[in-house]
């Protein structure tokens, strides 16, 4: 991840309603689009821990 623009999943519906995430400097940041002033930083290697969490435990519905 490059990139300082906000991301969304190409699952998220079109109401807004979704967790966005962008990679800044050192930090990758998350955020809830309908609470956009709230940003959760954390280290990339934790982020991408959470991504194969999330996928081995199958709350990945769509893959």
């Amino acid at each position: 991840m490059s990139s300082s623009i906000w991301q969304k999943s190409s699952y998220s519906a079109s109401n807004n309603e979704c967790v966005e995430v962008r990679a800044r400097g050192e930090v990758v940041e998350l955020r809830e689009s309908d609470e956009p002033g709230a940003i959760l930083g954390t280290d990339p290697a934790i982020f991408l821990n959470l991504l194969k969490s999330i996928k081995a435990s199958g709350f990945d519905r769509l893959s």
